[in-house]
């Protein structure tokens, strides 16, 4: 594929905000950070009262490769500073079914890195409002950010204005700033002033010297991982550890970008 380019998009981007003022973070309480099992923790958002959409690879052991338990993962909605505005379990969890856990990077897994999980009990809060999905934005419009990562792992960080750069076999390419953490976040839209999500950050790149960030693709995917949800799926069974290793970035699956690592 051909080699992307920047044309000086990632220069004009926001710089990161922190959301720690409570009036600065009150429209952003339905994101929030997901703690898993003790081990390490991902960003994650409501798209509904008792759904949380955040990236699959933040259910896997990245030594085993095994699926962790998820109903060790606990949900802190708007997480600012020690306290959340609801604290929540997740009951169930369901991921992409043609995601395959894997240590290196390659599109086809970024492009498949999208989860489900339905927490214990709804979130029903006035002050907590699920967001609404878009459909992926096209290469050159304006997004936004809102996540945790490791040196922001206390309150998260908004990046209101970056750039999508490529989108390629299903992955979205931004200039939008991540770290270690930052997996699952929400890539936004602010189609009428309303912020939409349209991607979750799944892995950390480089790009012409540059560093990007990969997002999944939303779209049939979520609405498949939904159904499965209403079927009843997504209780927690102990998976086999996973042997198959790609080269990371290469053959035909490759998007441009130089992968780095997944954001966990």
């Amino acid at each position: 594929m051909a080699v992307l380019t920047t044309t000086g998009a990632i220069a004009e981007d926001a710089r990161l905000k922190s959301l720690e003022d409570g009036n600065d973070a009150s429209p952003w309480e339905a994101v929030g950070r997901l703690d898993i099992g003790g081990n390490g923790f991902c960003t994650g958002a409501l798209v509904s009262p008792d759904l949380v959409l955040t990236a699959a690879h933040c259910l896997y052991d990245k030594t085993s490769g095994k699926r962790i338990n998820h109903e060790t993962v606990q949900f802190l909605a708007g997480w600012r500073n020690g306290r959340a505005s609801a604290y929540r379990q997740v009951r169930r969890a369901v991921v992409h079914p043609d995601y395959t856990y894997d240590e290196d990077v390659s599109s086809e897994r970024v492009r498949n890195d999208i989860a489900l999980l339905e927490l214990a009990r709804p979130i029903r809060n006035t002050t907590i409002e699920p967001f609404e999905t878009a459909p992926r934005p096209r290469k050159g419009d304006r997004v936004g950010v809102v996540s945790y990562a490791r040196d922001r792992s206390e309150a998260p960080s908004l990046q209101e204005v970056c750039t999508v750069l490529a989108r390629q076999q299903g992955v979205l390419v931004t200039s939008c700033s991540v770290d270690f953490g930052s997996s699952g976040a929400p890539i936004f839209t602010f189609a009428d002033g309303k912020a939409q999500i349209v991607s979750v950050v799944s892995a950390k790149a480089e790009m012409n010297g540059e560093d990007v960030s990969l997002g999944t693709a939303l779209g049939a995917p979520l609405e498949f991982l939904r159904s499965e949800i209403l079927a009843g799926k997504g209780v927690y069974q102990e998976s086999a550890p996973i042997a198959a290793r790609v080269g990371v970035g290469g053959g035909r699956h490759s998007s441009g970008a130089k992968f780095i690592k997944p954001l966990n």
